[in-house]
């Protein structure tokens, strides 16, 4: 069997999924199906949240899929945050923060976190974040390898610096870079090594 994948920029808005079974939902949300006509028995390597955006992998293979969502493949997100972030509120998020998940506490992973000097280059989002005059906001740029549900969204909280906006930019070494909105691009393969992932064009 000849395996597709793709590579899509989820825009805000947008469940990780291509439809849902309940009618009052299909009503009320947008899926990945209105981006693209992928073909039966793709799925998406990982998900984003409704309210986040960024890279996204599409495959028909499952075995792509069980690759490169291992524990050994980085994946990058920017957050632009309420309030200036901290370097200590940044060493936190580093050394691990404790969050809460549906079946109790837990103690994320040390991690890359850094705060980005300038915002980054991105398209401005479907739906205005919120006034300036709420007070400033703040990019940090953090790095996982572990997928807890909202995990980002929970770990810049518990630093003290919530999340307003946030985008993953990268996953192994595939980056967003200028896919728009909505785009979706289809490649030939992707090829998972040790610590990353590679993209075959």
């Amino acid at each position: 069997m000849l395996h597709r994948h793709f590579l899509v920029h989820k825009p805000y808005g947008y469940l990780s999924q291509f439809m849902s079974n309940n009618p009052s939902e299909a009503r009320k949300k947008r899926f990945l199906g209105e981006l693209h006509d992928f073909p039966e028995g793709t799925m998406p390597i990982g998900r984003l949240d409704e309210h986040s955006e960024g890279l996204l992998l599409l495959t028909t293979d499952g075995r792509v899929s069980e690759q490169i969502r291992r524990k050994d493949v980085e994946k990058e997100y920017f957050a632009q945050v309420d309030g200036l972030v901290t370097d200590e509120a940044v060493a936190q998020l580093q050394q691990g923060v404790e969050i809460g998940l549906a079946d109790g506490k837990y103690q994320t992973l040390p991690c890359a976190a850094y705060r980005l000097s300038a915002p980054p280059d991105l398209p401005p989002r479907t739906r205005h974040i919120r006034s300036d005059r709420h007070g400033p906001t703040s990019w940090v740029s953090i790095t996982v390898t572990e997928g807890k549900y909202r995990q980002v969204r929970k770990m810049t909280a518990a630093a003290g610096f919530p999340t307003l906006r946030l985008v993953r930019v990268r996953i192994g070494n595939i980056w967003l870079g200028d896919l728009a909105p909505g785009e979706v691009r289809e490649v030939a393969e992707f090829e998972v090594k040790a610590e990353a992932v590679e993209l075959r064009n």
